[in-house]
Order: C-alpha cells, then sequence, then structure tokens
C-alpha cells in the first residue's frame, strides 16, 4: 500500500488529508473494485449529485434531456434497421418493404425510427425556442449555444440523408431538389452536387455514401458534439428563467443559495415527463405512424422513379420553413444565399442581443413582439413549404421571410432601446 493512503486510513476523525492522499471508500466488494479503476462515484458526484442547478427550473428546460432520451431511441431503432437495410438502388425500397412485412416487429422498428425522426425535431425546436426565450445564448454561453446550433445542422444532415434512404419516390425526388440546390453556390456549384451525389444523377453510389454517413461518419460526429454541449453546460452551468447567475451567490459551504442537486429533484422530474411523451409517442407510432403524410408521405411508399415526379415535390416537415424561404425569391442563387442566411442567423444571435437583461420576463414588449411575430414566421413558413409554389403562397411566403430575418437582424436596435424591468438579485421560486 502506498504511504499516502496508509496516513488516510491511520488519520484522526477530522483531521485533515495529507497532500496527495487520496481518500479511501468505505464501500466494499464490486463497487469498491471499480470505483479503483473507474471513478464511477467521482462522475455521480459531478455530474449528477453534486452538478447544482437552478431551483426554479419550468416546464421548458425539461426538452434539452427529452432531447437524448430521443437520441438514444434513434440510435437503437437505427442500428436494427441497419442489419437488414441493402443500400442499393436495385434492393433498397424492397429491404425496407422486407422490414415491415417480414423481420418480427420490424414494422414497429421502422415506425419508431420514422416517429423518433420527427420527435427529434419537435423536442429540438422546443429547446431552441426555451433559449430565445430566456436568453440562454447570452454570455457566458455563447459557446454552448453556438455548439448546440452545429448539432442542429449536423441533425439535420442526419436526418436529409436518413430521408433519401427509403428510396421511396418522395424520397427520390426530395433527394433531387435539396442537392440540386448546392449548385447555386458561385464557382463550385456543378462540381459539389456531382460530388455529393457521387455520379452524375440520384443513383446506387448516391445510396451507398448517404448510407455509410449516415449510419456512421455523422452519428460519431453528432455525439461528439452532444458530449461537448453538455460538457459546456456543466462549465457554465445552466440558465433560468429569470436570467440570473447563480454560481455568483453561494453559501459558506459554496453551493450556489438559488441551486439544488440535479440528482434526484430534475431526474425525477424529467422522468415524468419521459413518461407522458412515451404515451403521446406511443399513441402516435401504433395509431397515426403516418400523421396523414407529415411524418410520411404517400408517394413514399412507391419505389423511386425517375420518369413520375409526384404532383408536390417538398422536404419532410421539418425542413420546409427553409424551404419556404429558397423559393420566396426567384433567382435560385439568392434563395441559397437565403438559406444559409437563414441558419447563420441562428448561429450569431448572442452577439445581436444587446439587451442588458437576458430574459423575456423582464424585457419590454418591443421583444416580446418581435420574439412573436418569429415564432408565427417560422410556424407560417413551415407550412408554406408543403404548399406549392404560386399566387399567395409565395407572396406569404416572403412577408414571413422578412419578418423571419427582422427578428435577428433588427435586434441590435429593438433590444438597445427597449425598455426593461428590475431584475431580482435572486431566482423568483415558488414552491410547488
Amino acid at each position: 500500500m502506498a504511504t499516502s493512503e496508509r496516513r488516510t486510513e491511520l488519520r484522526a476523525p477530522g483531521e485533515p488529508l495529507p497532500p496527495g492522499a487520496t481518500p479511501v471508500s468505505k464501500k466494499r466488494g464490486f463497487w469498491a473494485w471499480l470505483n479503483k479503476r473507474l471513478p464511477v462515484d467521482e462522475f455521480i458526484g459531478n455530474q449528477l449529485t453534486g452538478y447544482y442547478a437552478p431551483k426554479n427550473f419550468n416546464i421548458w428546460y425539461f426538452f434539452g434531456s427529452l432531447a437524448l432520451v430521443v437520441l438514444v431511441i434513434q440510435l437503437l431503432t437505427g442500428i436494427f434497421l441497419a442489419m437488414f437495410y441493402k443500400p442499393s438502388a436495385a434492393h433498397a425500397f424492397d429491404s425496407v418493404q422486407f422490414i415491415m412485412r417480414e423481420v418480427d416487429w420490424g414494422w414497429l422498428i421502422r415506425y419508431v425510427h420514422s416517429t423518433g425522426a420527427s420527435a427529434f425535431f419537435i423536442v429540438v425546436y422546443l429547446h431552441m425556442f426555451r433559449g430565445l426565450m430566456y436568453g440562454s445564448y447570452r454570455a457566458p454561453r455563447e459557446l454552448l449555444w453556438v455548439i448546440g446550433m452545429i448539432v442542429y445542422l449536423a441533425l439535420m444532415a442526419e436526418a436529409f440523408m436518413g430521408y433519401v434512404l427509403p428510396w421511396g419516390n418522395m424520397s427520390f425526388w426530395g433527394a433531387q431538389v435539396i442537392v440540386n440546390i448546392f449548385g447555386a453556390v458561385p464557382a463550385i456549384g456543378p462540381g459539389l452536387v456531382q460530388w455529393i451525389r457521387g455520379d452524375y444523377s440520384i443513383a446506387d453510389s448516391t445510396l451507398n455514401r448517404f448510407f455509410a454517413l449516415h449510419v456512421a461518419a455523422v452519428p460519431i460526429i453528432l455525439l461528439l458534439l452532444v458530449m461537448l454541449h453538455l460538457v459546456a453546460l456543466r462549465r457554465t452551468g445552466s440558465s433560468n428563467p429569470d436570467g440570473i447567475e447563480i454560481k455568483e451567490r453561494t453559501g459558506a459551504d459554496g453551493k450556489p443559495l438559488d441551486g439544488i442537486p440535479f440528482h434526484p429533484y430534475y431526474t425525477l422530474k424529467d422522468l415524468v415527463g419521459v413518461g407522458v411523451f412515451f404515451v403521446v409517442f406511443a399513441l402516435i407510432v401504433f395509431y397515426a405512424p403516418t400523421v396523414h403524410g407529415l411524418f410520411l408521405e404517400q408517394p413514399n411508399f412507391e419505389p423511386a422513379n425517375p420518369l413520375s415526379t409526384p404532383a408536390e415535390i417538398h422536404p419532410v416537415w421539418y425542413f420546409t420553413p427553409y424551404y419556404a424561404i429558397l423559393r420566396a425569391v426567384p433567382s435560385k442563387g439568392i434563395g441559397a444565399l437565403l438559406l444559409l442566411l437563414a441558419l447563420v442567423s441562428l448561429l450569431v444571435v448572442p452577439w445581436l442581443d444587446r439587451s442588458p437583461v437576458k430574459s423575456i420576463r423582464y424585457k419590454g414588449w418591443i421583444s416580446r413582439v418581435m420574439l412573436a411575430i418569429f415564432v408565427i414566421s417560422f410556424v407560417g413558413l413551415g407550412y408554406l413549404g408543403l404548399q406549392p409554389a404560386e399566387g399567395v403562397y409565395v407572396i406569404l411566403a416572403r412577408i414571413f421571410a422578412v419578418c423571419y430575418f427582422a427578428f435577428f437582424w433588427l435586434m441590435p436596435f429593438y433590444s438597445r432601446i427597449d425598455r426593461v424591468k428590475p431584475v431580482p438579485e435572486r431566482v423568483v421560486y415558488h414552491a410547488h
């Protein structure tokens, strides 16, 4: 036994540990053996019982944990689907039908995966809205927000490639439209499109590379980004509805006065929310997995046919807000730039907000109205992206696109002149 460990065992009660000594765990058996080789107790203490979160969390702070749950669902169901899927233009559609009709419980795994994709974006959009509402992107959490937006972009890439893999008719033509968008990039556009497709058209090589990226490369990147997101969260601490930094007020024990241990308080509350989510999720999977063509379009139950174009070509619903912005202008190049700007606007929002307060609770009426306009415009663009690009739909798409960009690029001005309310010194908490 090392000298420092022997001294630790023989020290008198209350005597401080000598320099370099490590405390000897009172636990015995397998748990003690495991902790000597893997810091399980230390991890639990740092990340759960020892991590203090604001005590005034509300329901909006549940969707971050729920996003992790949905991510696990997608990874597990994706592994089982990959066991039977064949990434070739000749067999992809038939392999999906084989999963649905011949594999034991294959239909359930496929519907859980397809419903989980839409559920993932619903949860992520609600999580992002909470960040915009309570100023979770403000200092010192700028990097946390930026990493979260990169996670969102990786999720969009993962979802797009997964959408193409079933090789249904809408998958095929949707891939044609989305991939051709990259052709608007100056100088390198045509070469970039050919590189993405791996051929001169959406074909067998496209499926092979999309399958490899969807099941291996992008999930690994996504998991690494999620890990960085959680590390950044633990570093800065969670925000709260009041926008107050609880780390600035600590007690004699060094713990935040307005904080409580994440475990067991929030883990138990999150478990209740997860239970409610699973009930709603199961109802959709068992009774309405296509959601009347919103989650799974009717043309996707037909094999890909380059000679038969669907009546209306559009991406799946979680891409339609950006698709509506793309179609709002007649120039394909300008539309692609606007699409890129729509994503960049989300990325740089921490440096656009000049308000002296963080939370919408204490911002003035201008900021509240602008946030409401942004939400209405985003939902409106999502609906318009599912409609034909003609007549009043195009006019409304242009109006909503202007409102979308106004929320971000007018923020340095209206956030500075907006009259704000005084922020309390301590978090506002009502026991319930």
